[in-house]
């Protein structure tokens, strides 16, 4: 059986790639157990500093593949399966970039809005572009699991009108509601894709590692008590190790010794 996701690693970077065009990278059973794999492999990888998740053919990702949904039940569906890889993408300690060259469905959406940075194409050239739709609702399904993931990252009068409706809107709308950071031409996406992973790469392993948590964290309801948290965690990188070295490297004029060398 032919490989449906495959993993690549060069220079600090590990580029995973989804290779089932015939079914529009759907989510098949195969495709998700080996995105799970290759994401674990590439976030247990010391050498990977940053990692991004792309596609063959026209079709980023469309969502589940119904045609293993069907007839199976509830217990038995492979959305069972992926909460596991949302998570994985949403916590991964390495900053994670979406490159889209085409149209993201359902839970195809769940996984651009689960990666840090998304860079869609616009349509130009031999390429439609990237659209995107909440299709759930219209095989009378509901967008539940991705939620989780979609709905912290958009406009909340967005989310509810797209999820409702089930409409398809384009790369600039994505980036103006918050689901992707930049709508760019196809010649351009290449580029700006290799510019945010340029830029992540400088950043220390484990600020970044840090960073994502704090992002991701429910701030304590009290000001003061999420200040003091805040000021120890501060505090501790100023003297770690990684720290001490960013800063020295800062003063020597030099790159820090986590940036990989090209």
């Amino acid at each position: 059986m032919s490989e449906l996701v495959h993993l690549a690693v060069e220079a600090g970077r590990a580029t995973i790639t989804l290779d089932s065009p015939a079914n529009r990278n759907a989510l098949s059973a195969q495709l998700r157990r080996e995105l799970r794999e290759h994401l674990d492999a590439a976030l247990s990888d010391d050498a990977v500093r940053v990692v991004v998740l792309t596609h063959t053919g026209p079709v980023f990702c469309s969502g589940m593949d119904l045609r293993e949904s069907r007839g199976a039940g509830a217990d038995d569906q492979g959305v069972q399966e992926f909460p596991g890889i949302l998570q994985t993408l949403w916590h991964s300690p390495k900053p994670v970039i979406a490159r889209l060259a085409g149209p993201a469905r359902a839970g195809g959406v769940g996984l651009v809005a689960a990666c840090d940075i998304a860079v869609a194409a616009r349509p130009g050239g031999d390429t439609r572009g990237t659209t995107f739709a909440f299709s759930e609702v219209r095989i009378g399904v509901v967008p539940a699991v991705i939620s989780v993931t979609v709905v912290p990252r958009l406009l909340p009068r967005a989310a509810e009108e797209l999820m409702l409706t089930g409409e398809v809107f384009d790369a600039d709308r994505a980036a103006a509601i918050g689901l992707v950071n930049r709508a760019v031409d196809p010649a351009a996406l290449d580029t700006e894709v290799d510019r945010y992973a340029d830029m992540l790469a400088l950043g220390g392993p484990t600020a970044l590692a840090a960073t994502k948590a704090m992002l991701r964290r429910t701030p304590a309801p009290d000001m003061a008590a999420d200040i003091d948290a805040m000021l120890r965690l501060s505090a501790e990188f100023f003297a770690s190790d990684e720290g001490q070295e960013g800063m020295t490297a800062f003063a020597e004029k030099r790159a820090p010794n986590w940036v990989p060398e090209n």
